[in-house]
């Protein structure tokens, strides 16, 4: 099935140790995660013959735990993506229908362990890419507090925004992987010791008895009606199980995907300029001419996403226009971040739709980048306030997947667990 739906870029054996808390499981790994001796992509033409020299604290941590890593995972080009699409390698089906797109843009992990290739995955988030294919493909992805996870061995996109995340088929199983992964790690300073002892998969008790749910009508607005009320129903449920819903008020959250983009794609011109056929990637061979080999080199090895985002990062930090843009997208980001503290002083979780749309037909977003990227709206507020968030299925509407977002304060990750495993049940 994997080759029917293109999930792996690289198939490949890396075991394990031969016990520990993940023993005999299989996990897909996205291919912006490197893995030594075997090839790692990022899902570009530039990086096509990459094979990186070390594991990712991630991978090592996956072997202790005893993983078997089975495949490298198709994304979209370095992460920039909602649907997979973007692939060098091609598109990504998603095993509900394979005339839809997987959601992106780690779109190959989803797709692995909804088709059965893979009992669990990893994929990164940088704006909603493991709770957007989770949503689309109908399993669990988290996107765990800034700082949870190492980053040692991602290949970077925007290094303030993005987290590597656990997807798996039902809460408990994501939520011990991400034990496994979780704690601090002296190769990235970002990492804190907050949450290190914590046991995830523990949390998923199902108790939401006497949990405050925030419900923000701005992360309704706009949505498919099918969406909402399947989304609806399931915090109906959770109100039958013990919780209490209030309705809150989130108002710069409109400002999101807007502020997201300017920060996301400024970030990506600069992680990306290395990728110069002379340090890094791809080389056009323009001998004796650096000028050429540059700009051949990143015209052959960059998809159009990949070229626009850089173009428009690059514009956005250029000068005369840095304030203009950049830093009044930073002031967005101060806002939601305060919106989201003032919020979680009175509930303990906030519920929405993970994505307002369910999943796309294949082809049907590639023309038209603006409509992908307002498909962000529930997403990017999270990595912008950089708190951990969950999406649980929460049931069908026209026989394809809606997921559930359930958001949490930084290093809240048990709250998100409990609450979309009592979701699950």
């Amino acid at each position: 099935m994997s080759a029917d739906l293109n999930i792996f870029i690289t198939e490949t054996e890396i075991a394990g140790a031969d016990d520990g808390p993940l023993a005999g499981k299989t996990v897909a790994v996205k291919d912006n995660i490197s893995t030594e001796g075997v090839r790692t992509t990022c899902g570009s033409a530039m990086l096509d013959d990459y094979v990186p020299p070390y594991d990712a604290t991630v991978v090592e941590r996956l072997a202790d735990a005893g993983a078997d890593v089975v495949g490298k995972a198709n994304m979209d080009e370095f992460g920039m993506g909602t649907t997979t699409e973007t692939s060098a390698f091609g598109a990504t089906r998603n095993p509900v229908d394979p005339e839809r797109v997987p959601g992106g843009s780690s779109g190959g992990s989803a797709a692995a362990v909804a088709a059965g290739e893979a009992d669990l995955a990893l994929g990164s988030d940088t704006g909603g890419s493991v709770r957007c294919p989770a949503a689309f493909c109908g399993v669990v992805g988290i996107k765990p507090t800034y700082g949870l996870v190492s980053r040692y061995g991602l290949v970077a996109y925007a290094n303030s925004l993005e987290q590597i995340g656990p997807i798996g088929n039902t809460v408990e199983d994501a939520a011990a992987l991400l034990d496994a992964i979780a704690g601090p790690d002296p190769n990235d300073a970002t990492t804190r010791d907050e949450g290190a002892d914590s046991n995830y998969a523990a949390a998923a008790d199902g108790d939401v008895d006497g949990m405050t749910i925030g419900v923000p009508t701005e992360l309704f607005e706009g949505a498919d009606e099918g969406v909402v009320e399947t989304v609806e129903a399931a915090i109906d449920d959770l109100e039958a199980q013990g919780a209490e819903t209030v309705e809150v008020s989130l108002p710069s959250v409109e400002h999101a995907v807007e502020a997201y983009y300017v920060i996301a794609m400024s970030e990506a011109s600069s992680n990306l300029a290395r990728f110069d056929g002379v340090r890094y990637g791809h080389s056009a061979g323009h001998e004796g001419n650096w000028n050429e080999t540059f700009a051949g080199t990143r015209e052959e090895g960059f998809g159009a996403e990949v070229k626009r985002r850089i173009l428009l990062g690059t514009y956005a930090l250029s000068a005369g226009y840095h304030d203009k843009y950049y830093k009044k997208a930073q002031d967005a980001r101060a806002w939601i971040r305060q919106d989201f503290e003032e919020t979680f002083a009175d509930v303990d979780v906030i519920a929405s739709p993970t994505m307002p749309v369910k999943p796309f037909e294949l082809g049907e977003g590639l023309e038209d980048p603006l409509k992908l990227y307002l498909a962000d709206a529930n997403t990017t507020p999270v990595n912008l306030a950089n708190l951990p968030a969950i999406s649980v299925p929460a049931g069908e509407s026209e026989g394809l997947p809606v997921g559930l977002q359930l958001i949490g304060p930084q290093f809240g990750e048990e709250r998100i667990v409990r609450a979309a495993s009592a979701v699950e049940e």
